[in-house]
């Protein structure tokens, strides 16, 4: 008969027996519990170490088992301790194969749910754009009803006063607009396809022996800066040049004169276009659209250089304007505000057929395809929007700049490209495929401020805290940089007729002209 603890249940080594109960011990543990509690572990009473006994035992050794007493019984042993070794990593390589199987699954179920939570998400926002794009509409919509009705009353005291009238804008452009827009976009798209480099364009070797010709001080010293230029299109001796000063000052290049300033804007003159019978059209930040017509127009030349005055004024918008384009056409324009509406203006008549609204912040810059059909916007917050303007809708657009306002753009002859600018540099994208090709960051600093192709479309011009300019069809190489600008570098530029010049206006009160050394340009102070 074995005794065991009645609390290890082992053999003990020191046996100790309770004189109360009976129980035997081990006498360290039973001496352990007792001081804690003083209670017998397996009765609960009352319990001192005087009441415990200790027990003498025969002390032997322990007969090893018979399986290890010889080599082959520890063989045996080892034998199966083996096994058991094999079956217990076979259990493990299964277990593990599962728990692989159990995570592969795992993870394809998240990014299940994430593709659908990013699909929803995308959903989501596009609904709220949609939301948005249907709340601008209903909002100029209404205000373009409310404005009409207020023009209408406003036409019909003008007439029984003899003042002049003005027409009330249109729902949609009339058909006779439309049929204008069709008529050109076929013959320009037809004649363009056809059409190579014209004869006599400059070529980079030329263009790489350009240098600073001339530099003529056109605006006020005390509020510098020339913000846009634009040259005659069938007299590209004129140029008309937007200065800070809220003046538009013309000048002759071809006589290297100043002909009189065009005073009438309170603010900063943006932009400028030529249209035609002598026709300029200005915009500023003054939040008007000023018509400025030849006082001879009658009886001279298209182009003439002669006195001007201001024809009409448009109020359309309730914001900065901040750009002008246009219409190959020459009969209609384009001018976009930071009131996030553009307005579509009748030249001959100087008034507004449309307005629309469809950005979510204000417009900064447009321009018109070569075609004349489709148009672009430029926004504050990077996105650029292309309108087809028989339906006047955005049919796509796509976002560049960084987050930073896009401050120009223009189209490559061919139509196939548009580059888009902002401060941190410039992107150019193909129309075909809506896609990205190229992005020049010129400047460690955000100093971008214009973009434009030549005529031909083998240069482009890009104007920051230089002038630089890049060969596209030689891989964007860059052509020639000129570091002769002002220290508030550049923030308009034009090419000349041909690529034989191109014109700079900077951050000082001075018109700067690149070319070939000897072409005629005197340089004034």
């Amino acid at each position: 008969m074995s005794m065991l603890c009645a609390i290890s249940g082992t053999v003990p080594e020191h046996p100790t027996v309770s004189k109360k109960s009976g129980h035997i011990f081990e006498r360290s543990l039973i001496t352990k519990y007792v001081s804690e509690t003083g209670k017998c572990p397996i009765t609960g009473a009352e319990l001192s170490e005087d009441d415990l006994l200790p027990l003498a035992t025969n002390k032997t050794i322990k007969p090893r088992s018979s399986a290890a007493t010889s080599i082959p019984g520890l063989l045996g042993l080892f034998h199966d301790e083996w096994d058991a070794l094999m079956l217990e990593h076979h259990t493990l390589r299964q277990n593990l194969h599962t728990v692989r199987q159990e995570l592969s699954h795992a993870l394809y179920q998240h990014d299940a749910a994430c593709r659908v939570i990013a699909r929803l998400l995308r959903e989501r926002d596009e609904a709220r754009a949609a939301l948005t794009t249907l709340r601008e509409d209903m909002r100029a919509e209404m205000e373009a009803a409310a404005e009409a009705r207020k023009r209408a009353g406003a036409e019909e005291d003008g007439e029984g006063s003899g003042g002049p009238a003005k027409r009330s804008k249109q729902e949609v452009l009339g058909q006779d607009v439309i049929a204008v827009l069709d008529q050109t976009n076929a013959a320009l798209s037809s004649g363009r396809r056809k059409r190579g480099v014209p004869e006599g364009t400059a070529t980079a070797e030329q263009l790489g022996g350009y240098s600073l010709t001339g530099s003529f001080p056109l605006h006020k010293t005390t509020q510098p800066g020339i913000t846009a230029l634009a040259l005659h299109p069938t007299q590209p001796s004129l140029l008309a040049s937007c200065g800070a000063d809220a003046t538009v000052q013309l000048f002759d290049l071809a006589a290297q004169r100043q002909l009189p300033a065009l005073t009438g804007h309170a603010k900063r003159v943006t932009a400028a276009v030529w249209g035609e019978s002598s026709l300029l059209l200005t915009a500023s930040n003054d939040k008007t659209v000023r018509f400025w017509r030849h006082a001879e127009a009658d009886g001279a030349e298209e182009g003439g250089f002669g006195s001007w005055k201001c024809a009409a004024v448009g109020e359309e918008h309730g914001g900065e304007v901040r750009g002008l384009a246009l219409h190959p056409s020459r009969k209609y324009a384009v001018s976009v505000s930071d009131d996030a509406s553009w307005a579509w203006w009748d030249l001959a008549n100087a008034a507004c057929l449309k307005q629309c609204s469809g950005a979510a912040a204000g417009y900064t810059c447009t321009g018109f395809h070569p075609d004349g059909l489709l148009l672009i916007t430029g926004t504050a917050d990077a996105k650029a929007q292309i309108w087809e303007m028989r339906q006047q809708k955005a049919v796509t657009g796509f976002e560049a700049g960084g987050g930073q306002a896009l401050t120009g753009v223009s189209f490559s002859e061919n139509g196939y490209h548009v580059a888009a600018v902002a401060a941190d540099g410039v992107s150019v994208w193909d129309l075909r495929k809506m896609k990205c090709i190229k992005e020049l960051r010129p400047y460690d600093d955000p100093s971008c401020r214009a973009v434009a192709f030549d005529h031909s479309s083998q240069f482009l011009a890009v104007g920051g805290s230089d002038l630089r300019v890049y060969a596209p069809k030689q891989d964007w190489a860059l052509v020639k940089a000129f570091p002769d600008v002002p220290k508030k570098g550049v923030l308009s530029l034009a090419w000349g007729p041909q690529a034989g010049s191109i014109l700079v206006g900077g951050g000082d009160h001075n018109l700067r002209v690149f070319g070939l050394a000897g072409s005629g340009a005197e340089m004034q102070e």
